[in-house]
């Protein structure tokens, strides 16, 4: 085949990119708003500027027999109000449904769609059954881009794949997972010791695996899938699994949850405390039964690599 990547010179795009060069088997496309020297050899590169419902995708689409878009507007934790929500819609809904419909156009068969855990909310146990419970504007705003990619579905031959991650690390990742691990691994007490909930997490290799396997199998055609490492842990377990994988253990204090949450609604961080708190998990028994899935790294070797890939 020959694949479009949208956002391919981000996180899980560059990834992924590497993986699809690396088997031979397909021929890349990357479509990036800017020039990237990340990108490797032998792939080919179209400039798209933005994203929105009025991009023109014709040169990037031309002879292809697949998409996985990825790229995206991600979380603004300083943006807020309708003028937030309409940013989010106009990329991630308006833009994502704009590329499908030309896909479907183009003769494109294959339509994967890096969606979020997020559609379903901020805490719970999830499956693809459940009912979708968006609490934010970029929840939202993938929501319907799934529920427009399934009007396309329905009226186009091309087939779309929806997948679910929750939280993504490894080697480059940012934002608040990074910071932890530099905290862990200059020494930094935590007061996270008796923390006892539970959080799925998927290591990028994982998610890129599954990604693939998404654009080749069967069964994936006009199916919604949670991605996971299938390991569920606490997030103390987390930081002394990542103290071992740095070769320095997490120093970790017993404070009480509810003492934390009371903290973090003093200071103005409640929701981030309650990422740290709160219990996040996604089942993966679709991705098995259905497509004989199974994550090819543990979440071990998948903090070691996110170590070794620089955590600063």
């Amino acid at each position: 085949m020959r694949i479009l990547v949208t956002g391919a010179s981000g996180f899980v795009g560059r990834r992924l990119t590497e993986n699809l060069v690396a088997r031979r088997a397909h021929q890349v496309r990357c479509a990036i708003r800017t020039p990237s020297p990340f990108l490797p050899a032998g792939v080919e590169r179209i400039q798209i500027p933005d994203i929105s419902s009025a991009t023109k995708w014709g040169s990037a689409l031309g002879d292809v027999d697949a998409v996985v878009h990825l790229a995206a507007k991600v979380h603004d934790l300083r943006a807020t109000g309708p003028e937030s929500a309409a940013a989010y819609r106009a990329v991630n809904a308006d833009g994502t449904i704009n590329l499908a419909r030309q896909a479907a156009a183009a003769g494109v068969q294959r339509f994967v769609f890096l969606s979020s855990v997020k559609v379903n909310g901020e805490e719970g146990e999830f499956r693809e059954t459940d009912n979708p419970n968006p609490v934010d504007p970029y929840g939202e705003s993938k929501l319907e881009a799934e529920k427009g990619l399934g009007e396309v579905a329905r009226t186009s031959a091309m087939s779309v794949t929806i997948v679910r991650p929750p939280l993504v690390y490894g080697p480059g990742v940012r934002a608040n997972f990074r910071a932890l691990l530099k905290v862990v691994s200059r020494g930094i007490p935590l007061p996270l010791g008796a923390v006892h909930n539970k959080r799925s997490l998927v290591a990028v290799d994982n998610l890129v695996d599954f990604l693939i396997l998404s654009l080749e199998h069967q069964n994936a055609a006009n199916e919604t899938f949670f991605v996971s490492d299938g390991d569920d842990v606490s997030t103390s377990e987390l930081l002394r699994r990542a103290g071992e994988a740095i070769g320095k253990p997490a120093r970790l204090l017993p404070f009480r949850p509810s003492l934390l949450m009371l903290a973090g609604s003093i200071i103005g961080k409640r929701d981030a405390m309650q990422r740290l708190l709160g219990t996040l998990t996604v089942d993966i028994s679709k991705a098995r039964s259905r497509l004989g899935w199974s994550p090819p790294i543990a979440m071990q070797e998948g903090l070691r690599r996110a170590i070794e890939g620089g955590i600063g």
